[in-house]
């Protein structure tokens, strides 16, 4: 089947948003889902986006049972490393159904490889949950490394209250004897 891959546009949020939703009920977690259709639209579509996003479409003739040509995306950004400097951070990569098995997850991962390596970024990271093992023999056999089992790396969030009250504990501006007018 062919496909193509190409950079989002803000036209695509509403999709993009589509899958998101479809992507956390695999997970098995759709009550965490809180980002809106304008929320992408501003956060990755501005001066100085949070994010970039490349999206698989097939043609007409290949459209989705629903009706959709955008049957997958992958949404990452760019950290920075102390150790190995710029990192490019695949935040999700989702495949509809109907498309998996058929080389569009490995092309959207692929996509994200290159545009990384194009702006200097030393490696490609990301998370998989521990039950979804399909995903990880993907990624393991296209040659990552699972860090938890090699170098004992966790997973850490602060979110909500946590959040909050970390925030709240960090120091006040202050004027050292040493600050002049």
């Amino acid at each position: 089947m062919d496909f193509k891959i190409r950079a989002a546009k803000q036209e695509d949020c509403k999709e993009i948003s589509r899958m998101i939703i479809e992507l956390a009920v695999f997970e098995k977690m759709q009550d965490q889902v809180k980002i809106s259709t304008q929320e992408l639209e501003r956060d990755g579509f501005c001066s100085s986006p949070r994010f970039e996003c490349q999206v698989a479409e097939v043609s007409e003739e290949h459209k989705s049972s629903q009706g959709y040509t955008v049957v997958g995306f992958v949404l990452y950004y760019y950290t920075y490393s102390t150790w190995m400097g710029p990192t490019v951070f695949m935040e999700d990569l989702y495949v509809m159904p109907e498309y998996r098995g058929k080389g569009i997850g490995k092309g959207l991962m692929s996509k994200v490889a290159q545009v990384g390596k194009e702006k200097q970024c030393t490696r490609l990271q990301l998370a998989v949950l521990d039950w979804n093992t399909r995903s990880l023999d993907f990624y393991i056999m296209k040659g990552a490394r699972n860090m938890t089992a090699s170098e004992g790396w966790h997973a850490l969030r602060f979110d909500g209250e946590a959040l909050d009250k970390l925030a709240a504990e960090a120091p006040k501006d202050y004027k050292s004897d040493l600050d002049t007018n």
